[in-house]
This record gives structure tokens, C-alpha cells and sequence, in this order.
């Protein structure tokens, strides 16, 4: 154990997070906590700075830790929904700014985000938002070249990237993301995949969509990393958060 009481506090944090994610007493109610949450829409009930997130609470926070620690100069997000997480990523790049006394609105940092169909009343309102100028948007599929190219422009300059996949959930194309973009990662920091906890709830839960056991990004995330060992699952995250959307979706990229 460090002899700082700071660096104790974390490596403590992490000792207690490995004891909690062994003990079933916890990990299966957690378990079951999910399930019922999710039949229930639990994710819809929360907004960031007054747009929808659709997210758990326990990723918004591993989401802040991560963006503290990586403190990206782009922030890449496939899926935009409602543009919660879009316009969480850039509070936080703002907040970034501010620690190092930087003007937000002229700082090189910014949010790439690419959705197959922004729908207007969800572009008017982050055309609205007060933080639009952190903010590109890009419509089209997040797999296709021309999009990729696109993405690529933006992000390949930039010194720290972070990247997030939350939009079709489909092996296949959740693997074309990771091939797409997850080489845009800077080392140390992150490509967070999103829903692999598809893979661990009951089969059929997804009736409406083409996703479902077997067929996610979980698995997905598995068949890449067999051929991609400069990243690797940061299970720290999951054995802290137990309640998470993204399980085995941490990706770490490691120095080669």
C-alpha cells in the first residue's frame, strides 16, 4: 500500500471493488436490478444539462473518471439520440478547459458525433444548446466510408482521443466501428462500447431490434481483441460500477 494517503485512497478503491464484484450476496441482485431496469425504461429517466441521456447514472460517473483522466482533445460519439451524452462529453471538455484556464469557446477541443438520422427536433435543440459550439454533427452511418473519412478529418489531428460506439448494436457492425475508429485512440485512453450487456440478459429482450444474444456488441468486442492486443478490457471499471450497460466495453489502449 502507498505511503500517499491519496494514492491509498485509489489503490483501496480498487481492492474493494475486486472483493465487491466476487461476492455473489451483491452481484446477483445487482444482476437482477439490471434485468427489471431495463423491462422498465429505467435509462430513459435522465437528462444532462436538459437533454434525454439514456444512460445508467454508474457510466455517467465511469464516463467522468475516465474523461478527467484522459482529458481528450476529441470526444467521438457514434449514436446521438436525444444528444444527452453529446452535450455530457462536452461539459466536461468545457470543465477541461477551465481547470487549465483555457476559454472554452476557443479551445481546440471539441465532440464528434455521427448518427444515421438526426431528426430535426433533436438537431434544433442542440443547435439551441448553450454548448453547440463544442459540438460537430455528423448524419450518416457511422460505417460508412465517406462518414468514416469524415470522422477521421476531424479527430486524426488531434493529439487525445476518446471514443464511444453506442449506436447499432449488431456484431457486425459494432466489429466495422471498432475497425473504423478504435485506432484513432490515443494510448492510455479509451473505446468504450456500449450495451454489451445485451449479451447477458435474457434472450429476446430486444424483440423490435436486430440485436440480441449472440448477436451484440459484447460479442463483438471479443472476436476484435483476439486480433487487437494494444487494447484490453479495463475490468476495474466493471468490478466498481456492477451496474453498467457496458461490461467487458471498457477498452484500454496499451503501449506497444
Amino acid at each position: 500500500m502507498s505511503n500517499d494517503p491519496i494514492q491509498a485512497h485509489f489503490e483501496q478503491a480498487i481492492e474493494r471493488a475486486n472483493t465487491q464484484a466476487s461476492d455473489p450476496t451483491i452481484t446477483k441482485p445487482a444482476g437482477e436490478f439490471f434485468a427489471r431496469s431495463h423491462e422498465l425504461r429505467y435509462s430513459y429517466n435522465f437528462t444532462w444539462l436538459g437533454r434525454p441521456i439514456i444512460q445508467y447514472p454508474q457510466d455517467v460517473v465511469a464516463f467522468q473518471e475516465i474523461v478527467f483522466d484522459v482529458k481528450p482533445d476529441v470526444i467521438l460519439e457514434t449514436g446521438i439520440a436525444h444528444g444527452g451524452s453529446l452535450v455530457l462529453s462536452a461539459s466536461l471538455l468545457c470543465l477541461l478547459d477551465i481547470m487549465e484556464g483555457l476559454d472554452p469557446r476557443q479551445s481546440h477541443r471539441k465532440v464528434v458525433g455521427v448518427d444515421i438520422e438526426i431528426r430535426p427536433h433533436n438537431r434544433k435543440a442542440l443547435n439551441e444548446h448553450p454548448l453547440r459550439f463544442k459540438l460537430e454533427l455528423i448524419q450518416g452511418s457511422s460505417i460508412d466510408s465517406e462518414i468514416i473519412k469524415q470522422v477521421r478529418c476531424h479527430a486524426g489531428g488531434a493529439e487525445r482521443v476518446l471514443v464511444c460506439l453506442d449506436s447499432n448494436h449488431t456484431h457486425d457492425h459494432v466489429l466495422a466501428e471498432l475497425d473504423a475508429y478504435a485506432d484513432l485512440v490515443s494510448i492510455g485512453s479509451y473505446c468504450i462500447v456500449y450495451d454489451t450487456v445485451i449479451e447477458d440478459l435474457s434472450e429476446g429482450s430486444f424483440p423490435d431490434r436486430p440485436w440480441d444474444v449472440g448477436n451484440n456488441p459484447k460479442t463483438a468486442v471479443h472476436q476484435w481483441l483476439k486480433n487487437h492486443s494494444e487494447f484490453e478490457i479495463n475490468k476495474n471499471i466493471d468490478n466498481k460500477l456492477l451496474i453498467s450497460v457496458a461490461p467487458h466495453g471498457f477498452l484500454k489502449r496499451l503501449p506497444q
